[in-house]
């Protein structure tokens, strides 16, 4: 019986960095990263990651190395996520609100030896260096730089520091073929996240390739997410890893559509656009969406409902909801002679056109929708129908 204990031939480390390796297989020519007028499929991003952390290594980067990133949600932090702990080094991704001060401490406490830097937070990465005690050693920088938009910076920042790597070039450079570092226990560290400092000094929290993959799973499981989703980065990828969904993403072939910032306009575009199915986020997101000036979700939910052979009058408002506050309640009026259309039909047509959470969690039949004597539909009218069917009972997450 002791030969069936788990060994090197019938058991192998739990990662998260195999879900790459099999996307790169399975969904190989599906695009892995959408980014402004940049598109990667899973083999490209699987390649990229190899080359990258072929460089990383070259760079005498190894088994519990620490390497950090400040970074918004570009490829280049996407592929970051992969392509240090591939080379048997921790990940540590920095909140890039953090003042100087706050960047110098962490840096240090970590002892991280190389710094992959945005091009937008340069000046600040610089000046934390800065504060290092003469004695100590400073990390490698290497300068992520983003040729998709026109980002603001202070070149005479850079006159005492040097950036002495690029990331491109470390892709481009690297080793298509490099036999990534697999993990010789699952508890080896992965990752290495810092607490906010709310109540006392930041705290380290280091995460195993174990715990991070059962973290992914139970993500994917909980939520849930099917095969090939297409998920908009409204989370940063800095905090907490994206709740683990940068790996997720990888497991379920999904498609991650990357944004540099939440900004409404552009959320509400990406999301006509690529058709997105996930997004994440705090309340004060969605907050931010709902209370938007733009009415541009409601006209898409409509423009929906009125594709609707049954549907001769739509109109969309918003209904009390205990748990999201609102949710999208659509009143319709059916043209002459339709019979037997129910709340599911219209619900189930929705979903296979619009994102789930756009779709209308109350429909409600009239004959005809109140309308002013201009013949416009009475809006407010209907929001005082919506109120007064109550709140909608909670649903969860």
């Amino acid at each position: 019986m002791d030969q069936l204990k788990p060994s090197p031939a019938n058991s192998c480390p739990l990662t998260p960095l195999t879900f790459l390796e099999r996307a790169a297989i399975a969904y190989g020519e599906i695009p892995s990263i959408i980014y402004n007028a940049t598109t990667y499929t899973w083999s490209q991003t699987h390649r990229r990651c190899q080359q990258l952390a072929s460089s990383i290594q070259s760079l005498g980067i190894g088994r519990g190395h620490v390497v950090s990133v400040v970074a918004p949600n570009t490829p280049a932090m996407y592929e970051l996520h992969f392509a240090v702990p591939m080379t048997g080094a921790i990940l540590n991704t920095i909140n890039t609100r953090l003042d100087a001060r706050m960047i110098s401490v962490l840096l240090q406490h970590s002892e991280s030896k190389i710094v992959f830097v945005d091009k937008q937070f340069q000046s600040n990465v610089i000046q934390a260096i800065k504060r290092f005690p003469p004695e100590s050693q400073s990390p490698t920088l290497v300068l992520i730089a983003d040729n998709e938009v026109s980002i603001s910076s202070n070149p005479s920042s850079s006159t005492t520091l040097d950036f002495t790597q690029n990331y491109e070039d470390l892709v481009e450079k690297g080793d298509p073929e490099f036999k990534w570092v697999r993990p010789e226990s699952e508890q080896d560290p992965m990752t290495l996240n810092y607490t906010s400092g709310t109540t006392s000094s930041p705290k380290g929290v280091v995460h195993s390739h174990r715990s991070i993959f059962i973290i992914t799973i139970n993500s994917l499981i909980d939520w849930p997410v099917p095969k090939h989703p297409v998920y908009l980065w409204t989370l940063p990828m800095f905090h907490s890893n994206g709740w683990s969904f940068s790996w997720g993403m990888a497991a379920v072939g999904g498609t991650n559509i990357c944004l540099r910032k939440f900004d409404v306009p552009l959320v509400y575009h990406s999301i006509r656009a690529h058709s997105v199915t996930h997004m994440c986020g705090a309340p004060v997101l969605l907050n931010m969406l709902s209370k938007s000036n733009s009415p541009t979700h409601r006209m898409e939910v409509e423009r929906v409902l009125y594709g609707n052979e049954a549907v001769e009058e739509a109109a969309v408002v918003a209904r009390p909801d205990e748990f999201w506050g609102e949710t999208v309640c659509a009143f319709l009026s059916l043209k002459g002679g339709v019979l037997g259309v129910e709340e599911r039909d219209v619900v189930e047509f929705c979903r296979e056109r619009l994102p789930h959470y756009m779709v209308p969690k109350t429909v409600v039949f009239m004959d005809e929708l109140p309308k002013t004597s201009t013949g416009k539909i009475q809006k407010v009218a209907l929001r005082e129908i919506a109120k007064s069917l109550g709140s909608s009972p909670s649903r969860g997450r």
